[in-house]
C-alpha cells in the first residue's frame, strides 16, 4: 500500500520546479520509459527524452551530461542505472536544478535480485529534498513478447527455472499510467505504490494464455537452476547476469511474489489490467 500523503498539488504548483519546462524521461526507448514519455506528449507536456543517442544527450557513465539533462526540468522520470553509479550524486544535482519530482521506477522487493542497489538507490531519492514517488512493480508482462523471454517462446518452447511459483504480472501499460499520474499530479508524493497485476500465475499458465490468444500450442519447461545457468553460459551471457536471473527464479519458485497488490488500484482508482488482456494485445507476436 502507498504511504498516505495529504498534498494536493500539480505540476503548476511544484513547490521547487520549473512549471513551463519538460518532463525529463531517463530510459526513454525502454518497455516504460516509451510510453511514458508518448503518454506525456499525448497530454500536450514538453517531453526530454534523454538517453546516450537522444538529442539531449544523457549518460550514467557522463557525469558531464547530468546536468544539462536536468536543468530546467519540470518533473523526472528515472530508471536506475547499474550498480556503482553515484545516485546521491545525481539527486544533488537534481535538487540543485530545481527538478519539481522524482518518480522512480524500482522493483517490487528491492534487493530480491540478490543485492542492495535498487534499496540503495530508492534511499538516495527518498533521502534527497526533492519530492518523489516510489514505483514498485511485478514482473513485467511485456518480458514475454518484448524482453528476455520472448526468443524461447515465439520458438515454441519456453524454459525456466521458477517450478509452479506463482507471479502477479503486470502490464507496462499500467505502469506508465501510474508514473504519468504521480509526474504530473502532487497528491501523488510521498507515496510507495506496490504495483501488480489483479491475479498470480504460473509461468505454465501464463504460457497456455499466450498459446491461447495466439492459436497455436506454446510449451512451458521447468527445468533445474544448474540446467538453466548453463543454458545461459552456453550463449555468453555474462555471470552477473546469470547470477541475478537465477536469484530471482529462485524466489519466484519458492513462492515469494505469490500476491497481488492495490497500488495500481489506488493510484488511478480502477482495476490493473488482466494478463489474458495482455495476451490478446500481443498474440500477434507468437502467430
Amino acid at each position: 500500500m502507498p504511504m498516505t500523503t495529504t498534498n494536493h498539488r500539480t505540476t503548476a504548483d511544484l513547490p521547487n520546479g520549473n512549471c513551463s519546462g519538460p518532463f525529463l524521461v531517463l530510459g526513454a526507448t525502454g518497455k516504460t520509459g516509451r510510453l511514458v514519455a508518448a503518454r506525456l506528449a499525448a497530454r500536450s507536456h514538453q517531453v526530454r527524452a534523454a538517453s546516450r543517442r537522444s538529442a539531449t544527450r544523457f549518460d550514467w557513465n557522463d557525469k558531464s551530461t547530468w546536468v544539462p539533462a536536468l536543468d530546467g526540468t519540470r518533473a523526472m522520470y528515472l530508471v536506475p542505472p547499474d550498480p556503482g553509479t553515484d545516485v546521491d550524486r545525481f539527486v544533488d544535482l537534481a535538487a540543485a536544478s530545481d527538478v519539481g519530482r522524482i518518480a522512480l521506477l524500482s522493483a517490487r522487493n528491492p534487493g530480491q535480485s540478490g543485492d542492495a542497489h535498487l534499496a540503495a538507490v530508492e534511499a538516495a531519492v527518498t533521502g534527497g529534498s526533492t519530492p518523489w514517488v516510489i514505483l514498485r512493480p511485478s514482473w513485467f508482462a511485456q518480458n514475454f513478447n518484448e524482453g528476455f523471454l520472448a526468443a524461447g517462446l515465439i520458438e515454441g518452447t519456453l524454459r525456466l527455472p521458477v517450478g509452479d511459483g506463482r507471479e502477479p504480472f503486470i502490464d507496462t501499460d499500467d505502469i506508465a499510467s501510474v508514473a504519468v499520474a504521480a509526474l504530473t499530479d502532487g497528491r501523488h508524493e510521498g507515496c510507495t505504490y506496490e504495483l501488480s497485476g489483479p491475479e498470480t500465475l504460473s509461468f505454465a499458465e501464463a504460457v497456455t494464455h499466450i498459446a491461447v490468444a495466439a492459436g497455436r500450442s506454446l510449451d512451458f519447461v521447468d527445468v533445474e537452476a544448474e540446467q538453466y545457468a548453463a543454458e545461459l553460459a552456453g550463449y555468453d551471457t555474462a555471470p552477473a547476469l546469470i547470477a541475478t536471473l537465477t536469484h530471482l527464479f529462485a524466489a519466484i519458485r519458492a513462492g515469494d511474489n505469490d500476491y497481488v497488490s492495490n497500488g495500481v488500484e489506488q493510484a488511478l482508482g480502477r482495476e490493473p489490467t488482466s494478463f489474458t488482456a495482455y495476451a490478446a494485445r500481443v498474440a500477434s507476436t507468437f502467430t
